[in-house]
């Protein structure tokens, strides 16, 4: 049973038109909300239920109609005080959400019936949501206030969800009073001394507490008596933490479970049969509780750790689990993550050689930030149990890699192939091996030459070919030197992109072609140079960044050279990748200033006599020499579209990249789009997924091509553009071809 104190996701006006309660309905993922007055007094209940009986009821139905309108006003309710032990009783004949009112009718609380998730503060636990990380600085402030809000505000900048503390009364919790230890056994003696000097009182807590919520950091207390769950509840703490010491003290876990709050419970030092009586208890209490698997020792061994037992534990619970770990370092939480624990509690601390236990197996601050970082990362290697699909990056790879389906020997068109005609070479472009048996015997329907692949197409009857394509502004096609002829045989597009290696910068441009050709073009500078080098102009390593400016001044030479083979007149475009890439992670975006900076003073280096620079709009997670880097600059649109506004660089949006971009950043394309367009003079249009997929198929991804169309029409309409479409160019253009025949719809 979940206890839900946090309603506004739940809540709409009376008044509000449906279609406000809609939205709330699909944001809270829960079904349904509740419509009150100005005063927050329930009036009824909206669910998706009602709203579909009532669109079918009503065939003119008006979305501005007010929600109460089509609200049940015959609402079952419980009052805010009720045990969570006695609300299950209200939960019948499909009631799964129960408002709690006080007195006079004001919704003051949501229960939901509900065991596989715990609600603490801002985060929901559970399955398919993030591991619910928790800093527990317990008495770690050593009786400092100030100590104590340090130590919050390292928590939040490590990654921690929540802050931990304890709060005790030592008069109610010890057997004598004041806290003496007089005659008590040695370990007694030293926890009561060191208590008596480390402990935080109430209201000095209710002072770090407050300064958690001013950071935006959730906090959740260890309550030791039941005068200090009294404290808590009474301040409104989001969720009650129960030490394993008190997981056999009914009395406490009794006052504790029946206030209606989310517990953890740690099961250190427990027995099974005593693990499975609080178990019991919890769920005739009614409560909304996790238990962490624990060793209670400071610190533990690893042998003692025993991670599978949490399997067990969710078994004896039915309950979420997690881990709450005294061993050193870090790495049995990033497992105890890998094998489903769903709350990581680790003890964190400023210096770990201070007095007290805590401290020793506590983590510092920056040993925390790495614990954190490693579960997200497991989490993300985590996935699905779903039929595997070949990411971008391998993909390449395989192209690269992998073996093809080749002539063995010349094979003219209308021939049937046989076995002897097929070899299997490398690379991977053309079909894989196992495609053999779909090959042979079927009548070929173009020529090869021996060496030359054999594609999809050629398992067809038709594949797309090139035509003369109508669009409303220039249109081109990305090609290399060697097969820019063959591209253009059925078609006569507007202009041509060369995507040169470095290799194709070492050929005489003059042996490339025998006669002018009646059209325009642009370039691309190479993504690889020799020796591995990638271009990065914002590196601040002089020696790399002097390569940089260099390699890109031979490609603007080059392409100056391309003029005199196009008759076109207008200055070419190169599209040149800037860098600013990192290995290994993004930098913050402070840092990025600097380093737009130093791509300026490089740019400002450069002859581009002749020829316009176009910076091409990036992905966060590039594909280079073969894995995944991490993109910093020409990402955010909008330091991307301050850049080009403070420098006077132009942009060639790539829409694949920037999609991603978007999606990644949690931003609206449509928005990046409108900050980038007025800046943008060269179009790459092309599809994504997710937030590494590129290079997708038009219309076979997540962008909104009519949206983007009539954007790119309204604010860059002169923009010429290639359809930049991953391998587009195998089987004669065919990717090209279909990606053309597309857009013409919208373009």
């Amino acid at each position: 049973m979940i206890v839900e104190r946090n309603i506004k996701p739940y809540i709409v006006f009376s008044e509000d038109p449906i279609l406000t309660g809609l939205q709330k309905i699909t944001a809270n993922q829960e079904r349904i909300v509740f419509c009150v007055d100005e005063h927050g007094v329930l009036q009824g209940s909206l669910s998706d239920g009602d709203f579909r009986r009532w669109i079918v009821e009503n065939s003119a139905a008006d979305l501005t109609t007010s929600c109460l309108t089509v609200a049940n006003r015959n609402v079952r309710t419980a009052r805010h005080t009720t045990p969570p032990a006695e609300l299950g009783t209200y939960m019948h004949r499909g009631v799964s959400h129960l408002p709690l009112v006080d007195q006079r009718g004001h919704l003051m609380a949501i229960a939901i019936d509900r065991a596989d998730v715990l609600r603490i503060g801002r985060h929901e636990i559970g399955a398919g949501n993030p591991a619910f990380i928790i800093a527990e600085i317990g008495n770690n402030h050593n009786g400092s206030v100030d100590l104590a809000k340090k130590l919050v505000d390292l928590a939040a900048e490590a990654g921690a969800d929540a802050v931990k503390f304890q709060l005790r009364d030592m008069e109610a919790l010890y057997r004598q009073s004041g806290g003496s230890s007089a005659g008590e056994d040695l370990g007694a003696q030293y926890t009561l001394d060191l208590l008596s000097r480390v402990s935080l009182g109430a209201d000095s807590l209710v002072e770090v507490f407050d300064h958690c919520k001013q950071h935006n950091i959730d906090v959740m207390c260890t309550p030791w008596d039941s005068p200090s769950v009294d404290v808590l509840v009474d301040y409104g703490i989001p969720g009650l933490k129960i030490a394993s010491a008190d997981l056999t003290n009914h009395e406490l876990l009794n006052d504790a479970g029946s206030r209606g709050l989310p517990l953890i419970l740690s099961t250190g030092m427990s027995r099974e049969d005593e693990i499975r009586q609080t178990a019991a208890l919890m769920q005739g209490l009614g409560s909304s509780y996790a238990m962490l698997h624990c060793q209670s020792t400071y610190p533990a061994p690893f042998k003692d750790v025993n991670l599978a037992y949490m399997d067990r534990l969710a078994e004896i619970g039915q309950c979420i689990v997690g881990y709450s770990g005294h061993e050193r370092g870090f790495h049995v939480p990033v497992a105890a993550v890998a094998r489903g624990a769903r709350i990581i509690e680790k003890h964190f601390t400023i210096d770990t050689s201070m007095e007290g236990n805590d401290h020793k197996v506590s983590l510092l601050p920056d040993e925390f930030a790495q614990m954190v970082q490693q579960i997200r990362e497991v989490e993300e290697s985590t996935g699905e149990s779903t039929p595997r699909q070949v990411s971008t990056g391998e993909m390449m790879n395989r192209v690269t890699l992998a073996k093809s389906l080749v002539a063995a020997r010349p094979v003219a068109k209308g021939q049937v192939l046989t076995a002897e005609d097929v070899a299997v070479k490398s690379p991977g472009r053309g079909l894989q091996p196992n495609a053999l048996p779909l090959l042979l015997g079927r009548t070929m329907r173009r020529s090869f030459s021996e060496g030359d692949f054999f594609f999809a197409g050629d398992l067809t009857d038709e594949v797309p070919t090139g035509r003369d394509f109508d669009f409303s502004r220039p249109w081109g096609l990305p090609v290399r030197y060697h097969d820019h002829a063959a591209l253009i045989a059925d078609c006569t597009p507007d202009f041509l992109e060369f995507h040169f290696s470095y290799k194709d910068l070492e050929i005489d441009v003059d042996s490339v072609f025998e006669q002018p050709l009646d059209m325009g073009f642009t370039t691309h500078l190479p993504d690889l140079f020799a020796g591995d080098f990638l271009v990065d102009l914002a590196s601040r390593d002089d020696a790399i960044w002097e390569r940089s400016i260099s390699e890109v001044q031979r490609t603007i030479d080059i392409t100056r050279s391309l003029t005199k083979w196009f008759t076109k007149e207008e200055e070419p475009i190169m599209v040149v990748t800037m860098g600013g890439f990192t290995a290994d992670k993004h930098v913050a975006p402070s840092e990025r200033p600097a380093m737009y900076s130093r791509i300026h003073d490089a740019l400002k280096r450069l002859d581009t006599n002749g020829v316009r620079i176009a910076a091409q709009t990036l992905p966060p997670y590039p594909w280079l020499m073969g894995g995944q880097q991490f993109h910093n600059l020409f990402l955010d649109p909008k330091d991307t579209a301050d850049f080009a506004a403070a420098t006077g660089t132009k942009l060639c949006l790539d829409v694949s990249h920037s999609k991603l971009a978007a999606n990644f950043l949690g931003m609206s394309f449509t928005e990046a789009v409108e900050l980038m367009a007025p800046h943008t003079i060269h179009l790459h249009l092309v599809d994504a997924t997710g937030v590494d997929g590129e290079g997708v198929q038009v219309a076979e991804g997540e962008v909104d091509w009519a949206a983007l169309a009539e954007q790119l029409d309204r604010m860059t309409p002169d923009a010429p553009f290639i359809p930049e479409i991953w391998q587009g160019h195998v089987n004669s253009g065919e990717g090209f071809w279909t990606a053309l025949d597309r857009l013409e719809k919208w373009f």
